[in-house]
């Protein structure tokens, strides 16, 4: 099974959810912002892309924390981050076949399918 996980809402997110229904590829969709997401699941993201790859520090929920959380970020202090505010997980984030993508790149997701 495939799953995409995002925010609803997010541009990025729109255009891999056209891709997946344009090349007709049957996923599941995790809302991160309504849902949540199970700290399980963000460390085992975080083994295999890194919690440098996944912490969203451009989008402005990032920009708002004080400094003092921003700044000396190690992957306990990321991870801790991202489970109080899913929205810092940058998106979106694609399980298919035991891997994950981090990000949406049309020729990426065509090697993956293709």
């Amino acid at each position: 099974m495939t799953t995409i996980y995002g925010i609803k809402n997010c541009d990025t997110m729109k255009k891999a959810r056209a891709w997946l229904d344009g090349h007709k590829i049957a996923h599941a969709f995790h809302d991160y912002k309504v849902s949540g997401i199970d700290k399980a699941r963000l460390e085992g993201w975080v083994e295999k892309a890194g919690w440098e790859v996944l912490l969203n520090r451009a989008g402005t929920t990032f920009k708002k924390l004080p400094d003092a959380d921003k700044t000396d970020l190690t992957q306990k202090k990321a991870v801790a981050l991202m489970l109080a505010q899913p929205s810092m997980i940058k998106r979106p984030v694609l399980e298919h076949r035991g891997r994950i993508t981090v990000g949406f790149k049309p020729d990426e997701y065509a090697k993956i399918f293709g």
